[in-house]
């Protein structure tokens, strides 16, 4: 992932003759908070493709591995009420790493990413007493606790609520494996 951020952000000199340092100051001089309006100033002003305009975004706000120690990043969404979330986590990383040696865990804050070619999956723990999986199943009927996502995060198709560590089963196994097919 570093070796990719290093690439892209000498890519975003190169066309726009600005170091990723100054588009970070750019950004920040904005004074716009949120991070799509912030995206969406970048691109509407300064004519960033959307992809430099969302990596400027995240670096400046330091919100994303490209910005952070992603073992921090992991740190800090399982601090606090979220810490018994952690083994499950762990769990289900392990068992998605079995899928195939180009899974890559993409920490954000509050939630992991899960990439092959694409975004197939993420882990969040989102409360004290629920952790949801989000999965990229496009087309796919839901059916029983595979919902769709809708707004909850617009990275993934559906959602997996988890109230308990043994509901994340073999279905869910299925669904990760499925989603992570279909990404290939």
């Amino acid at each position: 992932m570093a070796d990719e951020f290093a690439t892209m952000a000498e890519n975003l000199r190169t066309k726009t003759g600005k170091t990723l340092d100054e588009w970070i100051a750019v950004a920040r001089a904005s004074g716009i908070g949120a991070h799509m309006a912030l995206v969406n100033h970048l691109k509407a002003e300064h004519g960033l493709g959307h992809g430099y305009a969302n990596m400027v975004v995240h670096a400046a706000n330091a919100s994303s591995s490209l910005s952070q120690d992603d073992n921090a990043l992991v740190d800090a969404a399982f601090d606090g009420a979220r810490a018994p979330w952690r083994p499950l986590y762990d769990r289900l990383v392990a068992l998605v790493q079995r899928f195939g040696d180009d899974v890559e865990l993409a920490p954000k804050k509050g939630y992991v990413s899960l990439r092959r070619k694409k975004q197939f999956a993420l882990l969040m723990p989102s409360t004290k007493d629920r952790f949801d999986i989000g999965l990229a199943l496009k087309g796919k009927e839901p059916t029983g606790r595979l919902e769709l996502a809708g707004s909850w995060n617009a990275m993934v198709s559906h959602r997996v609520r988890i109230a308990a560590d043994a509901e994340a089963d073999e279905q869910v196994a299925g669904w990760l494996r499925a989603a992570y097919d279909r990404a290939g």
